[in-house]
């Protein structure tokens, strides 16, 4: 159905056009006339066309200047222009519009017929446009939920999270650097600062996190994640680290407000942690900094910035050479690691005139937090005497280079046993796996999925680390292997062609075929005639 106005002052123009339109178009097009300015721009408001016929002279408002307003309230309405007067200003105006057509009367019917046609291609487009966009709007309504929660998901429990961030940030057009993380926990009632019935609660409220999600979300622009238990954990992302006094005030009175809409719609109490702004790669550490304040605190909103949470540093604390050289040792980046302990050295050089003692406890401290790290995962063998000459060989110097070479050194050596080990884990655990297809290719049931059950990985795990080690996916690997025992087979046997299917571990002869030749670019037959 298309909705059609007719503007123009004269009568018989607009019963000629609607003449035309009904007998050509039938029930197709439904027609409303007016024959002023004004009435044309009340017509358009409550008719809603899809294409009008505008006449330039009308009385009171011109045309021109109906098009004009009608345009603010209806910006996709087609219009056709009509005129006695072959005016070239009149033409131009009208077509900087929108008009797609000037016409001269007097108008034949196939002029109308035509020009009536295209419009009417041009308001199907428009509206097939329109459907796409609001299929694309409700599937992202779905999708993004989902790719929220495994943002949250990520940075909650750390799970792949330096190689999915900027995946996730794309994903969710996110530019800002930084944000920080905010827990909601919910509760039957609130007594000081402790939640009752929260199991209950939790279960009660899954019916309700649509709505919730969007209240959050209506007051904050972040990310929600799912409801966990009782919580719902959200990153809230922001353009600067530090955020001040007005900023955090406005924080915390939005979330008032939520907790507010929450209780009237849920039925519930509700409390809120809210975490330091920090980079994106530490939102983990906001987010234990959003529980610390609820732990600490009896308020409904609770700020990290208001509570004596975390630890302070002096002014000229090197905070961020500290945190880059202990993520360079657990991630086993040796290079990184001599980079970052010379320089936190270099600070504590400026020290040394009056404090040589804490230089030799900083660099003992960093050291044996260093081993801890290469110890928990599996790097270092602990030896109750493995560091009885430790203190003698602080001790007995105070040679500023000498006690810059031990620090450095001990500590690339626990980024090296680290990365020593992290490698060690992924050989034997990829040589594991192949050892297991080379026995099994000729088994149909042999899968990505069964093999990481055996080595107690997940698929995921082993999918990624299999690429990364071997530079081929688990199928292509499968896949190479059996099809070279195949040629084997045909250049050393006589066996038939089906035959040699099944002992290289397929049970269709066609597709077997069709593989061989993807790989081999000719047929299992062809190649044995081609010797």
């Amino acid at each position: 159905m298309y909705r059609i106005m007719l503007a123009d002052d004269e009568g018989i123009v607009t019963d000629s056009l609607k003449m035309i339109i009904e007998k050509n178009f039938g029930t197709k097009c439904e027609t409303e006339s007016a024959k002023t300015g004004r009435s044309v721009i009340e017509l358009a408001e409550t008719f809603r066309p899809d294409i009008a016929f505008m006449d330039i002279q009308m009385p009171g408002i011109n045309g021109i200047e109906a098009m004009k307003e009608i345009r603010k309230n209806n910006p996709n309405l087609i219009f056709i222009v009509m005129s006695a007067y072959d005016k070239f200003d009149y033409a131009k105006e009208a077509l900087n519009l929108g008009a797609i057509d000037y016409l001269n009367k007097p108008f034949s019917r196939d002029m109308i017929i035509g020009v009536l046609e295209r419009a009417m291609k041009l308001v199907d487009t428009d509206r097939e446009k329109r459907a796409t966009n609001l299929m694309i709007k409700e599937k992202m309504e779905t999708v993004v939920p989902v790719i929220e929660s495994g943002f949250i998901y990520s940075v909650v429990f750390q799970e792949n999270w330096q190689e999915g961030a900027e995946n996730y940030k794309a994903l969710l057009s996110q530019e800002k650097e930084y944000g920080f993380m905010l827990v909601l926990e919910s509760g039957e009632t609130k007594e000081g600062g402790k939640l009752t019935n929260t199991v209950g609660t939790g279960i009660r409220l899954q019916n309700h996190y649509s709505k919730i999600r969007e209240i959050i979300k209506e007051a904050l622009d972040c990310y929600v994640g799912p409801l966990m238990a009782n919580s719902i954990v959200c990153y809230v992302p922001v353009a600067k680290a530090e955020t001040d006094y007005n900023e955090r005030v406005e924080i915390i009175d939005k979330t008032h407000g939520i907790i507010e809409k929450l209780r009237d719609v849920c039925n519930a109490e509700f409390r809120i942690g809210i975490g330091a702004s920090r980079p994106l790669r530490e939102a983990s550490e906001s987010y234990h900094d959003a529980l610390d304040s609820l732990k600490l605190s009896v308020q409904s909103v609770a700020h990290v910035n208001d509570l004596p949470v975390g630890c302070k540093y002096d002014d000229d604390y090197p905070i961020d050479i500290e945190k880059n050289l202990f993520e360079a040792v657990e991630e086993g980046n040796i290079n990184t690691t001599r980079v970052e302990s010379e320089r936190f050295f270099k600070w504590m050089e400026g020290k040394a005139q009056e404090d040589m003692v804490n230089i030799r406890l900083k660099i003992l401290e960093f050291v044996l937090f260093a081993e801890q790290k290469a110890y928990l995962s599996g790097g270092m063998t602990y030896h109750f005497s493995d560091r009885k000459d430790y203190l003698p060989a602080i001790m007995n110097t105070d040679n500023l280079q000498e006690l810059s070479k031990w620090f450095t050194d001990h500590m690339c050596e626990a980024a090296r046993k680290v990365s020593t080990c992290k490698n060690e884990k992924s050989d034997d655990l990829i040589t594991s796996v192949k050892n297991k297809i080379n026995e099994r290719y000729m088994t149909f049931d042999i899968s990505l999925d069964s093999l990481s059950r055996e080595v107690d990985v997940s698929s995921y795990y082993l999918s990624r680390l299999f690429r990364e080690e071997t530079g081929e996916t688990f199928m292509e690997y499968l896949t190479n292997l059996r099809i070279n025992k195949a040629k084997e087979l045909i250049n050393n046997t006589d066996k038939t062609m089906k035959d040699i299917c099944f002992e290289v571990g397929y049970n269709d002869p066609n597709y077997f075929s069709r593989m061989f030749k993807k790989n081999v670019g000719i047929t299992p037959t062809e190649y044995r005639e081609r010797g």
